[in-house]
């Protein structure tokens, strides 16, 4: 059991390593085996697609000068996020990650 939990939380953390490789091979080796797995795996891949959408959006948005101000924020409310997810995931929890976009 605390060996899913550790696999869960490794699918945030390995992300500031691997944005995609680590988490993903992660989810997709053991999504089946466990459900607390598959469900941050989701829930982190959910997360990426929701994010870089807002950042494309900062980017654009640069050219009426409130993009600069959002491209600073968005990475700290992800990291943030990320380290919560990674902790939630530890103690077995069923987060759902606030601001993102239910995709997966």
């Amino acid at each position: 059991m605390k060996d899913e939990h550790l696999l869960a939380m490794l699918i945030y953390l390995l992300s500031f390593f691997t944005t995609i490789i680590g988490p993903l091979i992660i989810w997709l080796l053991k999504k089946d085996e466990s459900e607390l797995i598959d469900h941050h795996g989701r829930e982190y891949f959910n997360f990426t697609i929701s994010f870089m959408v807002y950042m494309v959006v900062a980017i654009i948005l640069t050219m009426v000068l409130v993009g600069i101000f959002l491209a600073f924020i968005i990475p700290v409310i992800g990291f943030i996020i990320t380290i919560v997810g990674a902790v939630k995931a530890y103690h077995g929890e069923y987060y759902r990650l606030p601001l993102i976009f239910r995709i997966l």
